[in-house]
C-alpha cells in the first residue's frame, strides 16, 4: 500500500498532478505554455510512504496525464498562470496535489494523501521537452 500511495502522489503530481478533462466533441483547444513532457520528482516528508519517486507527465492543452499509462484516476489541471491543483486516486487511496509550474521549465508544490495511509510531501518538476 505504501508504494501505491507514493505512486498516487506522484502519478500524478499532475498525473501527475492533474488529469485530462473531457473536451466537447469536435472542439480543439489551443496549446498552453506549459504543454510538453515533464519529469516530476515526488518526495515523502512524513508518513510511511516510500521515500521518493520520479515520474513522467505529459501536459497537453493545460491538462496533464501520467506518461506511464492509466493506473490512476486523475482530475485537475494546470491553469494559464501555472497553478496546479489535482486529485489522484486508486482504490481507497487518494492524493491532493497543489503547486505551480513556471514557463521557464520548473515547478514545485506539495501533496497530501487520504485513505488508509496518511503521508505528505513535496514535488519538483522539470520540463523535458
Amino acid at each position: 500500500m505504501r508504494m501505491i500511495v507514493s505512486a498516487l502522489a506522484a502519478g500524478a503530481f499532475l498525473a501527475g498532478a492533474v488529469a485530462p478533462a473531457l473536451a466537447a466533441k469536435g472542439s480543439a483547444k489551443a496549446p498552453t505554455r506549459f504543454d510538453g513532457t515533464w519529469s516530476v520528482e515526488v518526495i515523502t516528508e512524513s508518513g510511511s510512504c516510500d521515500r521518493a519517486y520520479r515520474y513522467g507527465v505529459i501536459i497537453q492543452n493545460g491538462q496533464a496525464r501520467y506518461a506511464g499509462g492509466s493506473d490512476f484516476t486523475v482530475s485537475g489541471r494546470v491553469q494559464p498562470s501555472g497553478a496546479v491543483r489535482a486529485t489522484i486516486s486508486r482504490g481507497d487511496a487518494a492524493a491532493q496535489v497543489v503547486g505551480r509550474l513556471a514557463a521557464e521549465g520548473g515547478g514545485n508544490g506539495t501533496w497530501t494523501t487520504s485513505g488508509s495511509t496518511s503521508c505528505k510531501g513535496r514535488w519538483n518538476a522539470e520540463r523535458r521537452g
